[in-house]
């Protein structure tokens, strides 16, 4: 139902809790889906991946040079023969006859017989040519010990091993050691699909805005906002003020949604065309004690938990960090973004009554924060300038310098 117009303001912690309690069913069982190793960065993943190999594969040079056995090396310098040349990729074994070398290329497999390598960089040919190895002699002017630049086979990982955990976040580096263990699909945490409407007989996608129109920037700022938040978009889309056209945009994104989002239309005025479709499907329409961000709506229809923000941009993005940003990020498997302490660059003025989310910008070190532009929440330049909201609490009027403050990483 409608929120009583004469109830008291709810606060924007009470409203907080209850998003994330609509939202918890859907991070309790979070489904799980395969994909392509290609497809996985920022993908958390649902189960441990063990290796099915040992890494490295084989035994093999840590550097360009020469195979040898420690023990024709170890008085130095030495001549020998060189037989032959491994290079990376060299697929036959070779073995290594005791007194001589074999010219091998970091990452070729080291030879049988072969227990260290020397680096090219301590050898000379003395005999032959680089590019003829025939009847050629190196030689040998530093000593080195049994497995000196030799990569053990399992070194690295051994076969059932854990690559990487459950519930890691996959990053390119696990993504380097999966490729290079021969994984070629993960299972990770599906991505809820979020569906993103928009509503006003002013928004225009694209083109030349004519007289008392503008462009829609809550759409594609929503957007955004949710696949940095761990979900994807199911649907975007945009109606005017009929409420019979907002009414399809509505049942085509529930049938393909897990959660919707939607911006504007949920105020006390005319033409409020999400609160008019809402309402009768049971919406609690409300006012949380903030600005911006003050009109907020949510409902559940068909099972599906839907979201309503104002429609000015300042006002949706601040909705979606302060109530949305955190639980779909746990529902991702995403650790939440939490606010901070910092200290005031300069004195603020506040709104008593109500909490207000002033758009900031940190100092280098990130330990102070001066306001980026006005508190009204059309101001979606003075948005794009801004790194942090600076928090003000509901009693404060004025704020002077050096005063510690709240902010939220945006």
């Amino acid at each position: 139902m409608t929120g009583d117009p004469s109830a008291r303001p709810r606060s924007v912690e009470e409203h907080a809790a209850l998003v994330a309690r609509m939202l918890e069913p859907l991070s309790e069982e979070p489904a799980e889906e395969s994909v392509p190793l290609d497809h996985a960065l920022g993908r958390v993943t649902a189960e441990e991946v063990r290796s099915q190999v040992d890494l490295p594969l084989f035994r093999n040079s840590q550097m360009d040079g020469y195979a040898v056995r420690s023990a024709d090396v170890h008085e130095v310098p030495v001549a020998l023969e060189v037989t032959g040349d491994i290079p990376a990729g060299h697929t036959t074994p070779v073995s290594l006859v005791a007194g001589t070398a074999l010219r091998i290329m970091t990452g070729a497999p080291v030879p049988t017989g072969a227990d260290t390598i020397v680096p090219v960089e301590d050898t000379e040919l003395v005999l032959g040519r680089d590019d003829d190895l025939s009847g050629a002699i190196v030689e040998i002017r530093r000593s080195r010990r049994r497995g000196e630049y030799v990569r053990e086979r399992g070194s690295d990982v051994r076969r059932g091993d854990v690559l990487v955990p459950a519930r890691t976040r996959l990053a390119p580096r696990h993504l380097a050691a999966l490729a290079a263990a021969g994984v070629e699909s993960v299972t990770v945490r599906a991505r809820l699909r979020v569906g993103i409407l928009t509503s006003g007989t002013e928004l225009i996608a694209t083109g030349t805005p004519g007289f008392g129109q503008v462009y829609d920037a809550n759409g594609i700022a929503l957007a955004a906002l949710v696949q940095e938040a761990g979900a994807t978009v199911s649907v975007r889309a945009s109606s005017d003020d009929d409420p019979a056209a907002f009414e399809r945009i509505l049942d085509d994104a529930l049938r393909t949604s897990d959660l919707i989002i939607t911006s504007g239309g949920i105020s006390r005025g005319a033409y409020e065309v999400v609160r008019e479709v809402l309402h009768p499907r049971g919406a609690d329409v409300t006012t949380v004690a903030m600005q911006p961000g003050g009109p907020q709506a949510t409902a559940v229809v068909g099972g599906v938990p839907v979201f309503a923000f104002p429609g000015n941009p300042v006002s949706t993005q601040v909705s979606f960090v302060v109530f949305l940003r955190d639980p779909l990020r746990a529902a991702a498997g995403l650790p939440g973004i939490p606010p901070r302490e910092v200290t005031l660059r300069e004195p603020v003025r506040s709104i008593p009554g109500r909490r207000q989310f002033l758009r900031g910008v940190l100092d280098g070190a990130g330990a102070a924060v001066s306001p980026a532009s006005g508190p009204s929440s059309h101001l979606v330049a003075g948005m794009a300038k801004a790194d942090v909201l600076i928090d003000l609490p509901e009693e404060a009027e004025t704020l002077e310098a050096g005063s510690p403050v709240t902010v939220w990483t945006l």
